[in-house]
């Protein structure tokens, strides 16, 4: 890979570059400690915030189910009586 190549893909020259991330890193070190959060913290946030989406989503579905199972309580018996009153007509 040429120089400009990796200049390109970093978006600075390398020096450039690592001066920034050095920099940012600091400032959100300093962010974070005065804020109280460790690292570890923020990915068990993340993880945490997954999966209570994910648990959500299912118990989502589990109440879609339970509405179709009560629904189809009503309907399947109506929809039956209906069929055969109409299979009784067109004797």
């Amino acid at each position: 890979m040429s120089d400009s190549g990796l200049s390109r893909f970093l978006g600075g020259s390398p020096a450039q570059v690592l001066l920034r991330l050095v920099f940012l890193s600091f400032v959100v070190g300093i962010i974070l400690s005065a804020l109280n959060l460790d690292p570890l913290d923020l990915v068990n946030m993340t993880v945490n915030f997954f999966e209570r989406l994910w648990n959500m989503g299912f118990h989502a579905i589990g109440r879609l189910g339970s509405y179709l199972v009560v629904g189809a309580i009503v309907v399947v018996p109506i929809w039956m009586i209906t069929r055969l009153l109409a299979m009784g007509r067109s004797r």
